[in-house]
């Protein structure tokens, strides 16, 4: 119960998009602000992203204007769109579940997380 999945990760060339998205079951993700943090190799987690309940976003400098956050909650998801792919966004990505954006910044804040999905940008 309770549990929020990632999806949609892979290797993608330089340039492309993708879409991540993240599945809550065990509870309505409507009643929640969602957030996408990533941990690329040998560093910390990020936060990149967060959508509030009334669909307020926020977004970090380093994807701001490539990267788009939307929730469909009439099926319990939540989606992070990614164009204009770099090698630096090569990272495992999470969603996480918390009441409000109000601490998005810190990863920590969010008090539920899924199992991550590899995000890979090479040639």
């Amino acid at each position: 119960q309770w549990q929020l999945v990632e999806s949609g990760g892979g290797l993608v060339q330089p340039g492309e998009s993708l879409r991540l998205s993240c599945r809550a079951s065990g509870f309505r993700l409507e009643y929640y602000a969602i957030g996408w943090f990533r941990q690329a190799p040998g560093k910390d987690y990020e936060s990149l992203s967060c959508i509030g309940r009334d669909d307020t976003t926020n977004y970090v400098d380093s994807v701001k204007g490539r990267f788009t956050i939307s929730r469909d909650n009439a099926n319990n998801r939540a989606y992070l769109d990614m164009r204009s792919l770099k090698p630096g966004d090569t990272a495992v990505y999470f969603c996480g579940a918390e009441d409000s954006c109000r601490t998005w910044q810190n990863p920590m804040s969010f008090d539920y997380w899924g199992q991550g999905t590899p995000v890979t940008v090479s040639l």
